[in-house]
């Protein structure tokens, strides 16, 4: 049965609480999961008590700080601290009274008990010391908290530790053929992570386990399902053994079943049934839609046309991505199926030499798909070439200078979860941080230093990379090119890195950018960068516009100054260097009357055949 299945720390817990002195429960601890006794769910510590009741542990004792002792009634304290007192004063243990259901919650007029640490602790260490006729099992909840830094304890945490340890250590281990057969006295720490606990508790010591509440499995979340179909308002009903409901329990990978009862409750209140997966959206992003959604057969029948309008002269290199995303909407990647696919929807990377259009055609996918070049986050990877430098892309680990910050990776995923994330200059990053990528290829997800898990997969990655560009001589065949760099960056990672496994899961996805040597290309690069600067002119001076007297002849004129090597950036050099620093100490001349520039056109004129330029207001 499914049930069976379910839940198996349970029978981990079950199985040493009645061989150890101690256990630590860490983990998913803050959920709800099947209890098999009541049927239904419950929180993960309730579960744990009912599980120990039935283990045989007659008095199941619930402790924090805030509430003191519970599930216990006054008498039943009572005669506890009257117990240990009576044994402190002569080492006999005394009978406790009968403590009722374990699993119940004290009676309204009950009092809490102590919630001082160093009385209950007290308490703890009497029971595990001294074994009568009942067990008792003590569940200290919230355990993490009782402690600072494991390397910095104040006296007091000492002291408790110390308390606990020794009653661990000391607790008597019967051997006669009554007591093997029945649990001793436990105590039972609950906590979200074990790292919350002191090192020196556990390591080392044969009497404390730790067992770990994991995540829900496929078989917990298929099995939540299932129990609640009828909750659930949906567009369409679940169905289970249809291929719908198990695409629906596979996009819940990673949801607690807390965040299951919290989606039940959304699909109730937003209005109108949804279809899982805009449920899912609407959860975890706040959106009811996504842009994958929303890509349609028209929008990409058009995305050559809008990505050469931006980027020129990479006619291959924008028909490699167009492919991909066809590939991907036509349902073989699982593009348009944003809830069951979980990798990244795309991964592609870019070589070729500098200037040639890498950045750009990354922030024009962003701007077609996601309507604004915002949605393209670029890392500079010579930042991360350090060892340490993993920590700034996801977070420094607790207790280490930056953790309340964050990583800039998983922050910009956290506030844009669709997006262009662009690494460039891959080869420059330390080798360490190469096996994050690795995980986010493989598993497209990541969990940051805050322990929070991150999902990348509404994203596109892509990597840039001049692995090459010294090598390969700019005036080769373009197919030659193409074959030398793709050789370059097999080399790379195969031979220099010895990561054949990075390559693998980049797969065919290589793009190789050819060198800009065409003049008519250059020619259609210059009019595009000479745009922004006639925007900034009108923005700023109100000038009209920017007129060249024969343009076609600047231009020309212009590329004929450009490295070849250097692309588009040499291009933009020349522009900087011939046409804007003449312009600038033209309107600072005029600077006495910005007003006059309104409404007027701004004239270039072209000094012979030569780069330079001289200007006038018309």
């Amino acid at each position: 049965m499914a049930a069976d299945r379910e839940n198996l720390w349970l029978a981990a817990l079950s199985r040493h609480s009645s061989i150890r002195r101690a256990l630590i429960v860490d983990g998913n601890v803050n959920d709800v999961c099947y209890c098999p006794e009541t049927q239904d769910y419950r929180l993960v510590v309730e579960t744990l008590m009912r599980a120990l009741q039935q283990k045989g542990f007659e008095n199941v004792i619930l402790w924090d700080r805030f509430s003191g002792m519970q599930n216990v009634s006054a008498q039943m304290r009572q005669a506890m601290e009257r117990e240990a007192a009576l044994a402190g004063a002569d080492g006999e243990p005394g009978e406790a009274y009968e403590a009722g259901d374990g699993a119940t919650a004290p009676e309204p007029s009950a009092a809490p008990g102590p919630q001082n640490p160093d009385d209950f602790f007290g308490l703890v260490y009497h029971h595990l010391l001294h074994q009568g006729s009942r067990r008792y099992a003590f569940v200290i909840d919230y355990s993490h908290y009782l402690f600072g830094n494991a390397n910095a304890l104040s006296e007091q945490e000492r002291q408790w530790l110390l308390i606990l340890s020794k009653a661990v250590r000391n607790a008597p281990m019967p051997m006669d053929a009554e007591n093997l057969s029945r649990p001793g006295n436990l105590m039972v720490l609950v906590c979200n992570k074990i790292g919350g606990i002191p090192p020196s508790f556990y390591q080392e010591n044969p009497m404390v386990q730790e067992i770990v509440a994991p995540m829900p499995g496929r078989l917990e979340r298929e099995s939540f399902v299932k129990r609640t179909l009828d909750l659930w308002m949906l567009r369409k009903p679940l169905r289970p053994g249809e291929a719908d409901f198990n695409d629906f329990v596979d996009s819940l990978e990673g949801f607690r079943l807390r965040d299951l009862q919290q989606l039940i409750k959304l699909s109730r209140q937003v209005g109108e049934p949804l279809t899982p997966e805009r449920l899912i959206n609407l959860f975890r992003y706040g959106e009811k839609t996504s842009p994958w959604e929303d890509l349609s057969r028209a929008k990409l029948e058009g995305i050559t046309p809008a990505l050469q309008k931006w980027v020129k002269g990479q006619d291959e290199a924008i028909a490699k991505v167009r492919g991909v995303l066809i590939r991907a909407y036509t349902g073989l990647s699982g593009l348009q199926h944003s809830g069951k696919q979980k990798m990244p929807k795309g991964v592609l990377f870019f070589v070729g030499p500098t200037g040639v259009g890498k950045t750009e055609l990354a922030k024009a996918l962003a701007r077609f798909l996601f309507g604004d070049e915002e949605s393209c986050f670029r890392f500079d990877m010579s930042e991360y070439n350090h060892e340490h430098s993993d920590q700034r892309l996801i977070g420094a680990p607790p207790g280490y200078v930056g953790y309340e910050e964050g990583g800039q990776l998983t922050n910009a995923i956290k506030s844009r979860p669709y997006c262009v994330l662009l690494f460039d200059e891959i080869e420059k990053a330390h080798p360490r941080i190469l096996d994050k990528f690795l995980q986010i290829l493989e598993d497209g997800r990541l969990t940051d230093g805050k322990g929070e898990t991150v999902s990348f997969s509404e994203s596109i990655i892509i990597f840039t990379s001049n692995i090459g560009a010294a090598e390969v001589p700019p005036n080769e065949d373009p197919e030659a090119v193409k074959r030398l760099f793709l050789e370059k960056v097999r080399q790379h990672f195969v031979q220099k890195l010895g990561r054949p496994e990075l390559l693998n899961r980049i797969g065919n996805n290589i793009v190789p950018f050819n060198f800009i040597t065409s003049q008519d290309f250059l020619a259609k690069i210059a009019r595009a960068k000479l745009t922004p600067l006639k925007e900034r002119l009108r923005e700023k001076y109100r000038i009209q516009d920017l007129v060249f007297e024969d343009e076609d002849k600047a231009l020309a004129a212009l590329v004929a100054h450009v490295d070849r090597a250097q692309g588009g950036r040499g291009l933009s050099n020349e522009i900087v260097t011939r046409v804007m620093d003449s312009l600038a100490e033209f309107l600072f001349e005029e600077e006495e009357d910005p007003s006059h520039y309104a409404g007027r056109t701004l004239r270039a004129r072209q000094v012979g055949n030569s780069a330079r330029f001289t200007f006038s207001l018309e």
